[in-house]
């Protein structure tokens, strides 16, 4: 299942807006949070559909009749793009385990290829939580196909919920193939990818947008 946030009109759509727009994407500050509310807003959202217990609560007046979540989730990210979405993410699921990633795209420096290097996973046990992964460019899939395909090393999840603010058609269709149980919560959705696997029009590099640019090697 695909959740299409800008297709219903809310502040998620201007915050998508600043995020792509060239005149904003100087202010790094801004940038980022604007990374992290709408992580915020995913959680809100992906707590609708979690298990509830009840509880009672006992206030100064009397006893209350509550719910609260059966499980706390497992939050994961792609470092070092996510680490903003993901942080919006823990910022609602505050008592949520953490799993992180490290993965990259290493260019072949003589055509438009590359290989996805993934070079270190921490994570705890999976087995029966649920599982929230944040990646702010869903572009070709691959990196997130890998990196998923990692963490089910530590377990299965008993659901996967995957949080990205621009998805390409192209990667949606990839991982919905590889993983078609996974529910996934896009901000927006593009239909092009260059030829090197960028979003267009996407809104360029989330990492270097958010923390600055990086040499290649």
């Amino acid at each position: 299942m695909v959740h299409h946030l800008a297709k219903t009109h809310s502040l998620v759509n201007q915050w998508v807006n600043e995020l792509r727009d060239i005149n904003v994407q100087n202010d790094r500050m801004r940038f980022r949070r604007n990374l992290e509310r709408i992580g915020e807003i995913m959680a809100y959202e992906i707590s609708k559909t979690m298990t509830y217990i009840d509880k009672e609560i006992e206030t100064p007046m009397g006893i209350y009749s509550a719910k609260e979540l059966s499980s706390q989730p497992v939050l994961s990210t792609i470092l070092r793009a996510g680490i903003p979405l993901y942080q919006g993410l823990l910022n609602y699921f505050d008592k949520a385990d953490s799993s992180f990633v490290a993965a990259y795209r290493k260019h072949n420096a003589t055509d438009e290829s590359f290989v996805i290097s993934q070079e270190y996973v921490t994570c705890p046990n999976l087995e029966g939580r649920t599982l929230i992964v944040a990646d702010p460019m869903l572009a070709t899939g691959a990196s997130l196909i890998k990196a998923l395909e990692e963490l089910y090393e530590y377990g299965k999840p008993i659901h996967v919920h995957v949080v990205v603010v621009i998805a390409c058609t192209e990667g949606l269709n990839a991982l919905r193939n590889r993983f078609p149980d996974f529910t996934i919560w896009a901000a927006d959705i593009d239909d092009q990818l260059t030829a090197k696997g960028y979003i267009v029009p996407g809104l360029g590099d989330a990492g270097d947008l958010s923390f600055g640019s990086k040499l290649q090697f």
